[in-house]
């Protein structure tokens, strides 16, 4: 093929698994859930096939232990997160109490100042927002309902997934030969480093970026649960959960913590405690866990990672969110790849005229 073919062929291949992707999106959550489950245990599958251990019979195990392991920690942690979730629906009118009652003589006193057209024209306008505010959460309910979280769909999500996982762990080496048999010979060399350097950068960054939310989610329950903070597990989990999106979980975390301690506590000493567990959380994420578990080889900008994740949710929903990163990876590891390209090609050196 020419240079011109050759793009053409690869851009139409892109054009189509973009449509194929687009078109199966709502039946794609087991397959993708299952993907990322048997490309994170994969490593742990490959060292107990080093004891001569069958394949089939490592993959049966690993799948069975993360499966206990998340059993075992969602009968910890879910009952404890649902108690705190009812307590804090239950006290959300005695805050909302508190907080109108604390601003009603400001607001009040700002009112006061205005006349009876100004009056009028803020009633209609927070009149329409809230009709507005109504029927976005009713149309989130209906989505949420009526697409992946449905009971249907949730039921596959728990039967199909683990058996798809199961089968490619035990086949990952036969799907990796028959996608190094299918790469032009021409290009091989080439594609296979740069399928490398995706494979490393998706390893540093989604298998690093899983072990810092754990521990993240983890310090944070813990240090605003001995805080005393109110519902501060719940809190804590959510922030860690949501840390693998960057600096989303943290500030989540800081500014939901910083207004229940408001709320609830009388003196300053129990707020800037709480604020000083996200401090410290901060301080070992970015020293000690980002550098050992992610390292800065992965090549994926904060924004770059935060971009994908949101466009891939508004694109495909949560599937959309699950292959974000993998998508963002593969596209950063591309854009490198086509910036060299153009950097060695003469029309870079190419001097005006």
């Amino acid at each position: 093929m020419t240079p011109a073919q050759n793009a053409r062929f690869w851009l139409i291949a892109l054009v189509v698994f973009i449509l194929v992707v687009w078109a199966l999106s709502p039946m794609l959550l087991p397959f993708v859930a299952a993907l990322a489950i048997a490309y994170f245990l994969n490593p742990a599958v490959n060292a107990l096939g080093r004891f001569n251990m069958g394949r089939g019979f490592a993959a049966l195990i690993i799948l069975l232990a993360f499966t206990l392991l998340v059993v075992l920690v969602s009968a910890l942690v879910l009952p404890l997160i649902n108690a705190q979730l009812v307590e804090l629906v239950g006290a959300i009118p005695g805050y909302a109490t508190r907080i109108r009652n604390h601003f009603q003589p400001l607001i009040n006193e700002w009112l006061a100042h205005l006349s009876p057209h100004d009056l009028q024209k803020i009633e209609g306008a927070m009149t329409q927002y809230a009709g507005d505010v109504v029927s976005w959460v009713g149309a989130v309910l209906r989505h949420v309902l009526s697409g992946g979280m449905a009971i249907f769909d949730l039921l596959m999500l728990l039967v199909v997934t683990p058996v798809v996982a199961f089968y490619l762990m035990r086949d990952w080496p036969h799907f990796v030969a028959a996608v190094d048999d299918i790469i032009p010979r021409g290009q091989h060399d080439m594609i296979v480093v740069e399928l490398q350097n995706i494979d490393n950068t998706l390893a540093g960054f989604v298998r690093g970026q899983a072990l810092v939310c754990m521990f993240l989610g983890t310090f944070y329950a813990v240090g605003l649960s001995l805080t005393g903070l109110d519902y501060g597990a719940v809190v804590g989990i959510t922030a860690g959960v949501l840390s693998f999106i960057p600096y989303v979980g943290t500030t989540f975390g800081w500014v939901i913590s910083l207004i229940l301690a408001l709320l609830q506590f009388e003196g300053a000493w129990p707020v800037f405690s709480v604020l000083m567990v996200f401090v410290v959380g901060q301080v070992i994420e970015g020293y000690f866990l980002t550098p050992k578990l992610v390292g800065d080889r992965v090549g994926l900008h904060p924004v770059w990672i935060m971009f994908a994740i949101f466009a891939g949710g508004a694109l495909l929903g949560f599937v959309g969110v699950l292959i974000a990163v993998p998508l963002a990876a593969v596209l950063g590891v591309v854009l490198r790849f086509l910036v060299r390209q153009y950097k060695a090609s003469p029309y870079y050196y190419l001097k005006k005229t």
